[in-house]
């Protein structure tokens, strides 16, 4: 019977699998945290990291209506995904519309401008990011939902909107608030575990477009100032798979590495992008960047990116050191793009 509300039927039982463990795991982990044993904690610091992970992920699923058939259902799955991991504060389809501009007009469509941002504000302030990120803190990543909480209480917003932020606020607030009350250390490995869950998910985005960047209030067109075609798209997209047979770590992101085979078919899903990768593309895919081969690179860059003007850039195939000028991307999750 559950099948008919999936869009795929071989998606059936994968997605019941890594739904259930999802919305079962994160308050399963939360509460492990809160145990005497370090052993317990142990376990519920792993569950709540990977879970918080899933649901972004399912949250980029659900918004290319890659699981159910019905997009309202989707609709409602990606929100509850958004409760788990932070990104409530912003509206699903506000989320949706944004991610969808990237795949059609084929450029990182932001809206807050983090590098302008930086750059006009007083020197304290710069230097506390940069240093920030210098110590792994992805401070640029607070600041970008810093700027998704704050939008609605901009000049000419409805109302609505700014109570509907505070509410979430102290739903929130007041979770974590008797969290800490309760075992202060399960506070303590919570906030690590989201750190943790922030910084897997940049290191995913920063390595997979040399796309250019446009900070888009509203919804005005990204400057036709070059031909972004498909063969652009393929050649602007790149896949930071752990390899192509390791299944159980490129599972850690919901195989969200297969990043070229994803953009070729948008609306496949997660479980199925390993497959397509090998039907699409040959072994020794140009595009395929292992994430052992962007651990240099993301931690060489990791302060340079944040006011590069660009991504860099990616040496041929083959090449030593092909990834070493790879500064890559910073505040472009789909999770911040309102």
């Amino acid at each position: 019977m559950l099948a008919r509300y999936f869009r795929y039927q071989d998606g059936v039982l994968p997605n019941l699998a890594a739904l259930s463990l999802t919305l079962l795991g994160y308050p399963l982990g939360v509460a492990m945290l809160t145990h005497p044993s370090w052993l317990a904690k142990a376990a519920g610091f792993f569950l709540v990291t990977l879970t918080l992970v899933w649901s972004a992920y399912f949250i980029h699923e659900f918004a290319h209506h890659a699981i159910f058939k019905s997009g309202p259902l989707n609709m409602r799955w990606g929100t509850a995904m958004s409760w788990i991991n932070g990104s409530c504060y912003a509206r699903f389809d506000n989320l949706r519309r944004k991610h969808m501009r990237h795949h059609v007009e084929r450029a990182d469509v932001i809206t807050f401008d983090v590098k302008a941002f930086l750059l006009a504000a007083p020197a304290w302030l710069r230097g506390s990011v940069l240093a920030l990120e210098w110590l792994y803190f992805p401070a640029v990543e607070f600041l970008m939902r810093g700027f998704v909480m704050a939008m609605p209480f901009h000049k000419g917003q409805p109302l609505r909107a700014r109570l509907r932020v505070l509410a979430i606020l102290a739903v929130r607030t007041a979770a974590f608030i008797a969290l800490g009350w309760y075992a202060p250390s399960a506070l303590v490995l919570y906030a690590v575990a989201y750190l943790l869950f922030i910084t897997i998910l940049r290191f995913a985005d920063c390595f997979q477009h040399t796309y250019d960047a446009y900070p888009i209030m509203g919804d005005a067109p990204v400057p036709n100032d070059k031909v972004r075609d498909k063969v652009y798209e393929q050649a602007n997209t790149y896949s930071d798979i752990v390899g192509l047979d390791n299944r159980v770590l490129n599972l850690l992101w919901l195989n969200f590495g297969f990043h070229n085979a994803h953009h070729e078919k948008p609306a496949m899903p997660w479980h199925k992008l390993p497959a397509l990768h090998r039907e699409l593309y040959a072994d020794k895919c140009v595009q395929v960047i292992p994430v052992s081969v962007l651990l240099k690179s993301f931690h060489t860059h990791r302060v340079a990116r944040i006011l590069a003007d660009d991504y860099g850039q990616v040496l041929p195939f083959g090449a030593p050191g092909r990834a070493d000028g790879f500064l890559g991307a910073a505040g472009v999750s789909f999770l911040t793009a309102v």
